[in-house]
């Protein structure tokens, strides 16, 4: 079991988290009012969509209001790149994020400075209710620079009144060496790139489990549930998700209590959520599926409404804090999803997969490839080291067909020599779609 007791349960929560039910609705509202006021009187691509739509910020009378207003998505933001959304002038902008425009152009972002304060607040609560405690050390490997990541945690650490160790990501020997010399007792990065720093300290004959972790605050990536209890067993610690996504704020939109672990719990008095059917974008049921929506209830420089995010998730109930629903455990988005001969995949399914699987590994990747007409995927796969040509076969047969089982499709499985795949220093990326290179004469 982790040594980490869940701290969350007894630390003092701030007044938003105190509020009853028909408080927060209340403070939802009239926030809501202001945001749609600020947003319509601030930025002319708004101001254009509500017009449109026949919706004035008079309107917006209750929380029900909300579906009347249009959607904001990431073609929005880059059409109007780079500073076309920001609704204060540049004078009172006192940090800018991007994306990183590997798509297309960046989505620019701004943050006055009660953004930030707001931004560190929120980081600060999503710690604490993952565990973190006041006093602590903080190993913080999230990039610093234009992702919103690394700066974004740093405020929050310092927020709640621990010591930040700012130390970005990659160099992952040094990574190594500064947990070792440092003893931090918490880490800030994201799932993948943990799992990069274990196999570093295992490649050294050194043993994850022996560090002062107690704590792993991992974000910005859809990552499984087998994933932390494959996490949680080589360093011996407790492993939560925090959520957030540049567009709506950054880290700390919501985050898990450590106490449940059961999906992150969204912060309502800052971000207003919605599920709506990814298809009708008709507004569902709270447990239902569909895609998560945000609508931003206190930023200033860069208000949202309705951004439609592509995760896939439903909203549930609270549990470690009762009144702010939480959402499902992201394994999905839209713009992840692969179809294969009709059938909807996952990177995440096939990491489920994997990770049940004796001798297998999660570092994989999943190559698109044209066979003919045909669309095929190859899963390439690593295999613990040492392991006999024998037992890989086996693994990967087993991989094989359990894909075809549980998914419904047949993919080709190739097991790759041990720490062939690229590790990953940040997002890890799954998917190639080598199919326009197949289908070269």
């Amino acid at each position: 079991m982790p040594r980490t007791a869940t701290a969350a349960a007894t630390e003092t929560l701030d007044p938003a988290e105190r509020l009853g039910l028909e408080e927060l609705r209340a403070l939802q509202l009239e926030r809501l009012q202001q945001s749609v006021r600020h947003a319509y009187e601030h930025v002319d691509v708004y101001r254009r969509k509500l017009d449109e739509a026949g919706v004035h910020p008079d309107d917006i009378r209750s929380l029900d209001d909300l579906r009347r207003l249009p959607f904001t998505t990431k073609e929005d933001l880059r059409q109007s790149y780079p500073f076309g959304m920001f609704a204060v002038p540049m004078e009172d902008v006192v940090r800018i994020h991007a994306s990183s425009g590997t798509t297309g152009r960046p989505t620019v972002v701004g943050y006055t400075a009660s953004d930030l304060d707001h931004w560190a607040e929120v980081v600060a609560r999503s710690l604490r209710a993952a565990g973190v405690q006041r006093g602590w050390k903080v190993h913080n490997a999230y990039g610093y620079g234009l992702f919103t990541g690394g700066l974004g945690a740093h405020a929050g650490i310092e927020r709640l009144g621990c010591t930040v160790i700012p130390v970005s990501g990659g160099q992952t020997a040094r990574q190594v060496q500064l947990i070792r010399d440092f003893e931090p007792d918490a880490i800030l990065c994201t799932p993948s790139y943990l799992l990069t720093i274990a196999d570093a300290f295992e490649a050294q004959g050194l043993d994850p489990r022996e560090t002062s972790l107690k704590v792993a605050v991992l974000g910005a990536e859809p990552w499984t549930n087998e994933m932390r209890r494959e996490l949680e067993a080589r360093f011996d610690i407790d492993a939560v998700d925090i959520y957030g996504l540049s567009e709506v704020m950054g880290p700390g939109v919501g985050n898990e209590c450590v106490e449940t672990k059961d999906g992150p719990h969204i912060w309502e008095d800052h971000f207003l959520p919605e599920v709506v059917d990814p298809e009708t974008l008709e507004p569902v049921a709270d447990g239902e599926m569909g895609e998560l929506v945000f609508t931003s209830l206190t930023k200033e420089a860069f208000p949202v409404l309705r951004y439609r995010t592509r995760d896939l998730t439903r909203l549930l109930p609270g549990t470690g804090r009762p009144t702010m629903r939480r959402i499902e455990k992201i394994t999905g988005r839209n713009d992840d999803m692969i179809i294969l001969r009709g059938v909807n995949l996952f990177p995440t399914q096939i990491e489920e997969i994997a990770l049940e699987i004796e001798h297998l590994t999660p570092h994989f990747v999943l190559e698109l490839v044209k066979r003919g007409r045909m669309d095929g995927l190859v899963v390439k796969i690593e295999c613990t080291p040492g392991v006999k040509p024998v037992i890989e076969t086996a693994a990967a047969e087993v991989l094989k067909a359990r894909i075809k089982e549980r998914i419904g499709t047949s993919v080709d499985v190739e097991v790759v020599p041990s720490g062939s795949l690229p590790r990953s220093e940040g997002k890890y990326k799954r998917v190639y779609d080598l199919r326009a290179e197949d289908s070269r004469p």
